[in-house]
């Protein structure tokens, strides 16, 4: 499966990727004018309006002897979509584990196991509510599809330059890291030095009786 969507990314069968692609991109912009349920029955419609008729006609060419009878969709309907049991059994066991890991790293972000961590969730969080203001999660979606096609397909083409591009700001992100690491340790204050030991009481001579 993830084979198969990394096929669909990097654009290695330009005809199902631009199938795939366009037709994401054509549903979830109708999605911006009508309902769920609206676009899933149209699409239902439009499909048996194509395979109805052709199935028809097939089935009318050999009752007049112009046609051995073969199905149109027989190579579609010969296709193997069942699971096996090890196969769903794999499936449950890593939604289960994904839901789980989930669950785990909320609860460890909204009840504070790292202060950090829980600081950071709530400047994103924050920060989302200005993006909520400005647009919608189905514009948000929009675009992520949009990239999620096009930045592989431009690392493919643009590849050296990219690398380029990229080491040069780890090394600028080096750079600014040392030189922040330097200034800190010079406004650091330096550690207190350690008390001395103090010298160990010399033993008193007792005198000696006449």
């Amino acid at each position: 499966m993830a084979s198969k969507v990394l096929d669909l990314l990097y654009w290695r069968d330009l005809g199902t990727t631009g199938l795939v692609f366009t037709g994401l991109v054509v549903g979830l912009a109708c999605l911006f004018q009508l309902s769920a349920i609206t676009i899933m029955s149209n699409l239902g419609l439009g499909i048996l309006a194509f395979t109805l008729p052709v199935r028809l006609l097939y089935k009318g060419l050999e009752l007049v002897h112009f046609s051995d009878g073969s199905h149109p969709f027989q190579s579609y309907l010969d296709e193997d979509h069942t699971l096996t049991d090890e196969d769903t059994v794999r499936m449950a066991e890593q939604i289960v584990l994904l839901i789980a890991s989930a669950v785990t790293e909320l609860k460890r972000l909204f009840f504070i196991d790292s202060i950090m961590d829980s600081v950071k969730l709530f400047g994103l969080l924050y920060l989302l509510t200005y993006v909520g203001v400005q647009t919608n999660g189905l514009t948000l979606v929009m675009t992520g599809v949009i990239f999620a096609f096009s930045l592989p397909l431009l690392y493919r083409l643009q590849q050296k330059r990219i690398e380029k591009i990229i080491k040069a700001i780890k090394k600028l992100v080096e750079k600014t890291t040392e030189i922040v690491n330097f200034v800190v340790s010079l406004v650091k204050p330096p550690p207190a030095p350690a008390p001395a030991p103090s010298p160990a009481p010399t033993p008193k001579h007792k005198q000696k009786t006449k």
